[in-house]
């Protein structure tokens, strides 16, 4: 090798290593991280400057030899803040009034990052910390953004090649759901082509995924029923006039009528998990606003999108805090957030700002390929989820037409069931989390953490 090759490869590893951030403990925190926290930013699109923002928390096992899992969000352009906040990270946040000041955080007893290592990645271009600095590189797809994380993947352990060796598995939930098959897909025909660096990939994971049919969402019906939300009258004349399914579309008015009255019901529960208290956003109160005005001067950046104010013991209270939590000043220099390059973090872009295509259809063919050729699959359900209910998840998991190796009963925690699973051919398993909601490790941690310790060291449920 030249002298200038080698001088070469020394720059390109010393820029790449300034984009990333050994953090030992976070703001709001007291205490250490339980293990290594590393933030940084990958560029996916060269032309537009576009760089994805990443959070790498190594396993509290054996970081070394433990699996690592590669995690999106779901959403329109969520940030993965909520899935290390929320779900599956080692830290969340204090739920407590908000005083004006920086939200507390503890630690997370149940987070997966006892048995892995996990990239939390906010993807695509635009959700919470990742940019364009030219405004082109935001309008991307299911499809472009998709194969921008084959790209982030490639890069990524170009610079971290001591997990080359380590089992990779990919995961999300909701929507991120149909991209996760379509990106193992991608990420496997790079392996099997050659194309290096070559991960150690194993299998995937997704929890009340979106698929792309119209079976997520046309189970509501049935579901509303099984569980008392809508009457068997409403039921049978739902069924008479506008047969079984695509209910979106009402085919004659006997069946637009009765779909506006099960609209109505449906509206009474928290879609998310219809157990808890449906909340109504509501706006800042007058404290609020006298206290964004307060950090606006010493040390939150706020702007134009400040979340309203939920009741506290609302589901959603959290996402409140995080806003205040990650427009921090202190925050923003502890995960080295690139200066000028995102004025104010939102958790999703609710408001579709950012332009977006849902241009990949139905990935049920990217599971039962995937499936076909070796690959580990979990597919997981909170119960209680009326927005991609475990009935059409279940549904679509049988339409594989795969032998089952062992039938359907219950899984358990501390004695008692934790839900139901059923183990397939092609090591395709499918589980409910009983309690659990749309984002089922919110709702159940507990549950979630033995369910996928056991399902990641090839356990059974």
């Amino acid at each position: 090798m030249s002298v200038r090759l080698a001088c070469l490869l020394l720059c390109c590893r010393i820029l790449a290593a300034a984009d990333r951030t050994n953090v030992a403990t976070l703001p709001g925190l007291d205490g250490a991280l339980p293990s290594r926290l590393e933030t940084g930013y990958v560029t996916v699109d060269e032309e537009h400057g576009a760089e994805l923002f990443y959070y790498f928390v190594e396993s509290e096992g054996d970081p070394g030899t433990d699996p690592v899992l590669l995690w999106l969000n779901g959403g329109n352009r969520c940030s993965v803040l909520s899935a290390l906040f929320f779900e599956i990270g080692p830290v969340k946040l204090v739920i407590e009034p908000y005083n004006g000041g920086l939200p507390r955080l503890r630690y997370h007893p149940y987070s997966w990052t006892k048995v892995t290592s996990i990239i939390f990645v906010d993807s695509p271009v635009g959700a919470g910390f990742s940019f364009s600095r030219d405004p082109g590189g935001y309008n991307v797809g299911d499809v472009s953004s998709t194969l921008q994380l084959v790209k982030f993947v490639n890069k990524w352990f170009v610079e971290h090649p001591e997990f080359l060796a380590n089992p990779l598995y990919v995961g999300g939930e909701s929507y991120a759901g149909k991209l996760v098959p379509f990106l193992v897909q991608k990420i496997s025909e790079d392996t099997e082509a050659g194309v290096k660096p070559v991960p150690n990939l194993k299998g995937y994971l997704v929890g009340n995924p979106s698929t792309g049919e119209s079976i997520d969402h046309d189970t509501v019906v049935p579901y509303a029923h099984g569980v008392g939300i809508i009457s068997d009258q409403l039921y049978e004349t739902i069924l008479e006039n506008c047969g079984r399914g695509d209910y979106a579309n009402p085919k004659n008015g006997i069946c637009a009528q009765a779909m506006n009255r099960f609209n109505d019901l449906i509206g009474e529960v928290w879609g998310a998990h219809i157990l808890y208290k449906n909340c109504i956003d509501a706006s800042p109160k007058p404290d609020d606003a006298t206290a964004g005005r307060k950090i606006l001067k010493e040390e939150i950046v706020v702007q134009n999108r400040l979340p309203p104010r939920p009741a506290m013991d609302c589901q959603t209270y959290p996402n409140y805090l995080s806003y205040f939590w990650a427009n921090s000043n202190i925050t923003r220099e502890t995960l080295r957030i690139k200066k000028g390059t995102v004025d104010e973090w939102v958790r999703c872009d609710d408001d579709g700002l950012l332009p977006y295509s849902g241009d990949l259809g139905s990935i049920i063919k990217y599971h039962r390929n995937l499936t076909s050729r070796g690959y580990r699959v979990l597919v997981y359900s909170g119960d209680h989820d009326s927005i991609v209910p475990f009935l059409g998840t279940q549904a679509w998991v049988r339409s594989l037409n795969y032998p089952i190796l062992d039938d359907w009963r219950a899984w358990h925690t501390d004695g008692q069931s934790a839900g139901f699973t059923v183990t397939y051919a092609n090591s395709l398993t499918f589980a409910t989390i009983k309690g659990g909601g749309h984002t089922a490790p919110e709702y159940q941690p507990e549950r979630c953490l033995a369910m996928f310790g056991r399902w990641i060291s090839e356990k059974p449920l």
